[in-house]
């Protein structure tokens, strides 16, 4: 539970907490011959690292384990300290691995890691849910995994990197996304770290500095997006719920303006996909809210916040540990509705989520 500035005190579900492997050593140990022998990029292996650390102080473990590794530390600041009530957790793995096999083997030893070191823990199972992570560019492989977990009942969605070499309203895509809707799960793109193979992080190429990757890469949703409906995907799959976990909420309101301009002349290209491009998104999209998200504390926050539906499709997400380790900031032009939707409604509604409810103030901002 978190206190308001107005006093109204409302659950916390935070929809992006970041999971690791211990060390590459302890990663090894969820391993099968012939993987764990194998050459693989650590974490820390990219083109792009913040200036001032990737992690917030004090996310290690006790022994020095990778920061967000041990879930006891983990709980301790997520629950004792920030108040969250429920944490869904997104394991980080390798990103798209040259050899499928290898990055299958990768995404099911995190997954192990996932379900017996935290969704079964004796003390903090039941408050974390988990997203167990699959490789799309080895469809069979994914499909076995998904198989493997969907029935796990603290499993609450499907990762797949955001880097990817194509988009994800492609036909090669369409058996993983029926998968997810047959397993009741949403699936979630996540920014990956490592140093996989993907595509460069804006349509012009590589970017210069940490900086720009971090503010662009994000916006490689909307290309999955756009392809997505233009697609047909979820015309075809009405059941098909699709988080983009690493913010960017706030540009979808300009794209889609300019997708429903051209929606109608074009729907002889598209007859797969008859409606305007923006009715594909109530019931399918959702968007983790980041750090660098909205245009913070203004008179039109609130606004801004409900211009083409955002309020019923952003969630609250810290990103821990990473630096950001987002604060929840809720700015005071909300109304008190669009405060509980952020911090608990939406999360809660998406993954089934019960948590503590108290009701919000009427009007209260």
């Amino acid at each position: 539970m978190i206190e308001h500035p107005d006093g109204t005190r409302t659950p916390l579900i935070d929809a992006s907490v970041h999971i690791f492997a211990a060390s590459n050593a302890d990663l090894r140990g969820f391993l099968r011959e012939p993987y764990r022998s194998r050459g693989f990029p650590d974490y820390e292996m990219d083109w792009y690292g913040a200036p001032g650390g990737e992690y917030a102080p004090g996310a290690e473990g006790p022994a020095g384990q990778y920061p967000g590794s041990d879930p006891d530390v983990v709980a301790a600041h997520l629950f004792a300290d920030r108040g969250v009530d429920v944490a869904v957790l997104h394991p980080m793995t390798r990103g798209v691995m040259p050899d499928r096999h290898l990055g299958s083997a990768i995404a099911a030893a995190h997954n192990e890691i996932l379900v017996s070191r935290w969704l079964e823990h004796p003390e903090h199972g039941e408050r974390f849910r988990g997203t167990i992570r699959v490789n799309p560019d080895d469809l069979a492989g994914a499909l076995k995994e998904i198989e493997r977990w969907k029935d796990h009942p603290r499993v609450v969605q499907i990762g797949v990197p955001l880097q990817s070499r194509e988009l994800f309203g492609k036909p090669q895509f369409w058996p993983l996304w029926e998968a997810a809707i047959d397993a009741g799960l949403p699936v979630a793109a996540h920014i990956e770290v490592g140093s996989g193979i993907a595509a460069s992080p804006t349509p012009s190429g590589g970017t210069r500095t940490y900086e720009q990757y971090v503010s662009f890469m994000a916006c490689n949703y909307l290309y999955h997006l756009m392809n997505m409906i233009a697609e047909g995907v979820f015309e075809r799959m009405p059941s098909l719920k699709f988080v983009w976990a690493d913010g960017g909420a706030d540009l979808l309101t300009p794209f889609i303006w300019r997708m429903d301009t051209f929606g109608r002349p074009h729907l002889e290209q598209t007859p797969w996909a008859p409606e305007m491009p923006s009715d594909y998104l109530p019931d399918h999209v959702y968007f983790v809210q980041g750090a660098m998200d909205g245009p913070g504390e203004t008179e039109f926050a609130g606004e801004w916040f409900g211009f083409t539906g955002k309020d019923d499709m952003v969630m609250y997400g810290s990103s821990y540990p990473h630096w950001q380790c987002n604060e929840l900031s809720v700015p005071s032009t909300f109304s008190a509705e669009q405060r509980d939707k952020l911090c608990w409604r939406n999360a809660s509604a998406l993954y089934g989520i019960e948590v503590p409810a108290v009701p919000a103030a009427a009007g209260a901002h």
